[in-house]
């Protein structure tokens, strides 16, 4: 497979995953679980779609890697500011534990998902080994929300292993992208600066959820002028070519999931796309997610 090929492959693949397995940040299944544990419930809705709350996202989400101090959370999330991850996971293993919460994470999430395409939807007996196949030839060096995936167990129903199986990718494939942007020189601002003008939005927008200041993005804007690789809230040459290269250093190290899916990868691809539209539909997640996004700019 080329390059071109193979980067085209792992995007498609990554943009029907992600509705299906991302919708647990949004389910409200999953709020109501970290509510009834103590945690506070969604702040409220934005376009239908009922937003995260923060320490319950940040603990639910790290409770992957078992009952962790702050510090490994931020690391391993790595494009959010320190200052808000290690207070929101302090406060939540205040409130439960990580059995807890990842299971109340998992049954929220499987939960929606029944709700929206059914207990069993169609196709999911055979998308079910395909994923299995994608995820057991990947290796855990240097990916520690993969790696924690991998201590969880398989969710009996067909439908819920492959919520699992897909969470599993979808952090090999974040952990990957942390790995190539970090290889390139990038910090955790820089990448989000540079990863909105990748996705065609302005600077300081989409990376404000991330939670730095104005002055962490001031000096962030500064270097990244001085390397050359933007210039009046604009990507140059040099900085779109950078940009570009860490997605495509991304799309390489999902190779081997992509070959061990092989033939069976346009079915896939279908089952998965058919599914993730209908949370989008209803509400599970956001209309206009990254993978949308970064088409659109592509365009």
């Amino acid at each position: 497979m080329t390059t071109d090929a193979l980067s085209a492959n792992a995007r498609a693949l990554g943009g029907a995953l992600e509705p299906f397995v991302g919708q647990v940040y949004f389910s409200p299944e999953c709020h109501r679980n970290y509510a009834a544990l103590g945690f506070q419930p969604s702040p409220g809705e934005m376009n239908g779609v009922a937003l995260p709350e923060g320490a319950a996202y940040f603990t639910s989400r790290g409770s992957l890697m078992g009952q962790v101090p702050g510090e490994l959370v931020a690391a391993a999330f790595a494009v959010f500011n320190p200052i808000v991850v290690i207070p929101s996971v302090t406060a939540g293993w205040k409130i439960t534990d990580a059995t807890t919460v990842c299971a109340a994470r998992r049954d929220g999430a499987i939960a929606q998902l029944e709700r929206i395409i059914g207990a069993k939807p169609g196709g999911v007996a055979k998308i079910r080994p395909i994923l299995e196949r994608a995820v057991s030839v990947l290796r855990p060096e240097g990916r520690p929300l993969f790696a924690g995936t991998l201590s969880q167990d398989v969710p009996a129903s067909d439908l819920g292993a492959c919520w699992h199986f897909g969470d599993m990718l979808r952090e090999f494939r974040g952990d990957s992208h942390t790995a190539a942007w970090i290889a390139a020189g990038l910090d955790a601002t820089e990448i989000g600066l540079l990863t909105e003008l990748f996705w065609g939005l302005p600077l300081k927008s989409y990376s404000r959820t991330r939670g730095w200041s104005e002055d962490d993005y001031t000096s962030a804007i500064d270097r990244l002028e001085s390397r050359g690789l933007i210039s009046e809230g604009a990507f140059t040459n040099k900085g779109r070519e950078l940009r570009e290269s860490v997605e495509v250093r991304t799309d390489e190290q999902m190779q081997p999931a992509m070959r061990a899916i092989g033939d069976d990868f346009a079915q896939l691809v279908d089952v998965l796309g058919a599914w993730s539209r209908a949370v989008q539909a209803m509400k599970g997640y956001p209309e206009s997610g990254p993978h949308e996004l970064a088409e659109a700019a592509a365009r």
